[in-house]
């Protein structure tokens, strides 16, 4: 077993075994909205778009994204608004995350390209596909495949009324936070709490989370995360909503799920996607794998996600 010690000097300096920080970085407006945007890989090199998950940011690929990188691919992602280096805004909904990815998408070669996203962002790219079926050449949902079962009512879940008293409840909730910030703290503070949502993530890896997506002040450490943000949709929403979206995707698919249940996931089993599967697709079910399937691991998924763009498609928009 590694050294804690070393690990938290590791951590310190920004350093973790694998890990590589975005070749490049830029800003796209979005309607008057700053979205940072972070890339691998050669500039001339055919993109590969990935969307992160909830409460996630650009960053979280250090590991993944280089891996397909070293395979050719240019891989864009970007902070979704209040994320990350993305700017903060009065209010979120999922029509503004879709015309944030849509103006990232807007600054990219106007060739289809693969769509890729996880949790939140595997949901995302299924509703981009569909808005934008010109610009897609494959789909890639690393568990972004929200189930129909119950589950807590917790943004992109099971809220199916806006009632008028959760609205109001909603608009309470964001005045007592009007000039607040994120609760500051150590590195290990932090990643100690991000571990709570991330049970199955090492300590040394959360604690580099920790030294690229939080900022340093005179204080200590917080989130670059808007902490207006939180577990609860304002709007209503449906799981089926996106999984109704996968059907009727024109272009090859594979969808990965991780087996072992943890709280941010979406409670998914394989029977709750099968029926869904449009033909041809490729579905992988990875046992002893939790939602964060790209993290827990990055290589045996990268080959997965290598292996289908190889099979799927022409040699000639590949690198």
């Amino acid at each position: 077993m590694a050294d804690p010690t070393l690990l938290l000097t590791a951590a310190t300096a920004g350093a973790y075994p694998g890990a590589r920080r975005p070749d490049r970085r830029r800003t796209v407006d979005s309607s008057g909205a700053a979205i940072s945007v972070a890339e691998w890989g050669a500039e001339d090199a055919p993109v590969l778009l990935f969307a992160h998950g909830g409460f996630d940011f650009a960053e979280t690929l250090n590991v993944f994204a280089p891996m397909l990188a070293e395979a050719g691919w240019r891989v864009v992602s970007w902070d979704q608004r209040g994320h990350g280096d993305s700017a903060h805004a009065h209010l979120y909904n999922w029509e503004a995350d879709q015309r944030d990815a849509a103006a990232v998408i807007a600054t990219l070669p106007d060739r289809p390209m693969p769509f890729a996203g996880h949790s939140k962002g595997g949901s995302l790219v299924m509703h981009l596909a569909n808005a934008l079926p010109h610009r897609v050449s494959a789909l890639v949902n690393l568990d972004g495949l929200p189930s129909g079962r119950a589950m807590t009512d917790v943004s992109e879940h099971e809220r199916t009324r806006m009632l008028r008293r959760e609205m109001s409840a909603w608009l309470d909730h964001r005045r007592t936070l009007v000039g607040k910030q994120r609760k500051p703290g150590t590195i290990e503070e932090l990643a100690e709490r991000r571990g709570r949502m991330n049970p199955r993530l090492d300590q040394d890896w959360l604690q580099y989370l920790v030294t690229v997506g939080a900022a340093e002040g005179p204080d200590g450490w917080r989130w670059k995360i808007d902490p207006t943000l939180r577990m609860g949709g304002f709007g209503p929403w449906r799981p089926e909503w996106s999984m109704l979206r996968l059907p009727g995707i024109g272009v090859p698919v594979m969808g990965v799920l991780g087996l072992d249940l943890e709280i941010m996931g979406w409670g998914t089993r394989p029977e709750d996607v099968v029926p869904y599967l449009p033909p041809g697709a490729r579905f992988e079910e990875l046992e002893g794998v939790g939602h964060f399937v790209h993290i827990e691991q990055p290589r045996l998924v990268a080959d997965l996600v290598l292996d289908f763009l190889v099979d799927s498609l022409p040699a000639e928009v590949r690198p």
